[in-house]
């Protein structure tokens, strides 16, 4: 591929699995891959157990941040090629206009933040729902080149909803 795929992960708040989707994707995607994440109502910080489960498993969360979904829809902003929504309520939100018109998926996640109970039952919330994005994830970044196509992308993605 020419350039890396650019996709965005959106979650209402964008402070949990957005987050987790972003960095893990950055994590396996080597040069093909360049993830984002936002928020339709970002909270304005990510959870700190997101921040503690990408750390265990030694993945950088260098300048992670909370962030409105505008910021992608603005002049000067990276072209998306895929945009998947990673909760149910920001599925079924009206989003902006996206530049380049992207492929888009719905990939729903429990919210490991609306986990009661001690910190470690949240953790471990956090933990089983890095290790579901990443099932996905895997398989996203070990499809040939000719899956992620633009004409192809939008139904590899959708695919992937079933795994």
């Amino acid at each position: 591929m020419a350039r890396p795929l650019n996709v965005l992960f959106l979650c209402t708040h964008n402070s949990a699995r957005s987050v987790l989707a972003e960095c893990l994707l950055n994590h396996l995607g080597g040069a093909r891959f360049r993830a984002f994440s936002a928020g339709s109502q970002p909270s304005g910080r990510v959870n700190p157990f997101a921040l503690q489960a990408l750390a265990e498993q030694g993945i950088d969360t260098t300048g992670v941040r909370s962030k409105a979904w505008d910021e992608f829809a603005a002049p000067g902003a990276p072209t998306m090629d895929l945009i998947i929504t990673v909760c149910d309520s920001a599925a079924g939100e009206t989003c902006p206009v996206w530049p380049g018109h992207p492929a888009t998926a719905h990939w729903g996640y429990a919210d490991p933040s609306a986990t009661t109970g001690s910190d470690a039952a949240k953790l471990t919330a956090f933990r089983d729902t890095l290790a579901l994005i990443r099932r996905r994830l895997e398989i996203l970044v070990a499809m040939p080149d000719e899956r992620l196509h633009a004409l192809a992308l939008q139904q590899t993605a959708r695919d992937l909803a079933a795994h």
